[in-house]
């Protein structure tokens, strides 16, 4: 999912990019050069940029978006930046487990892959996402995107996270009680970039 975000960013700047997929998962990651992990805690993403490397995608899309020419991808007004920040910590620190690990996993991933799906995970996940979004709703009700009339790298930390979400019927039917997050979901599917991205 993460890697996603580094993606949408990527292709929103215009930069071209080679993509190389490593899983952190896989027993052989670390056995050859050409699957070895340089992120130090062997996740992903990590963005090689010729002889600098970084890793953690709030680090990666900042550098992305300050290194590169192209659409600015932060506001510049420092309150509205602020907010961005906090709504993308919302999303990694409060959002991700129970959005994608508990109501998509479960509902959706796991039983893809053969695995037991425990009911009560996505019950859980449901009572904390709708917490989530109630708090991001509040935080976006009177812009076009999160932070503002054009789009910032919180729009891209969500967007994939809400994704995987709605494609749950428990979170398609969540995500349908909240007027501004619905209609940025709508705005956001329709793009572009994140079809390039997210298909």
């Amino acid at each position: 999912m993460y890697t996603r975000t580094v993606l949408f960013t990527l292709v929103e700047k215009g930069l071209p990019y080679a993509y190389v997929e490593v899983n952190p998962f896989s027993p052989d990651v670390d056995k050859s050069a050409n699957t070895q992990n340089p992120h130090l805690f062997n996740r992903v993403p990590t963005l090689v940029h010729g002889d600098f490397t970084i890793y953690e995608t709030v680090a990666i899309t900042r550098y992305i978006d300050e290194c590169f020419e192209g659409i600015s991808l932060q506001p510049e007004d420092v309150q509205a930046r602020g907010k961005m920040l906090q709504i993308i910590s919302i999303i990694d620190s409060y959002g991700y487990w129970p959005m994608v690990r508990q109501v998509f996993s479960h509902r959706i991933s796991r039983p893809q892959a053969g695995e037991p799906v425990n009911e009560e995970e996505i019950i859980a996940g449901l009572k904390k996402s709708a917490k989530v979004l109630s708090v991001l709703e509040q935080l976006s009700c009177d812009t076009k995107f999160l932070c503002g009339h054009s789009v910032s790298l919180a729009d891209l930390h969500l967007a994939p996270m809400m994704d995987y979400f709605q494609m749950t019927k428990e979170g398609s039917r969540m995500l349908a009680g909240f007027d501004s997050l619905s209609k940025w979901w709508e705005m956001i599917r329709q793009d572009s970039n994140f079809k390039a991205v997210c298909g």
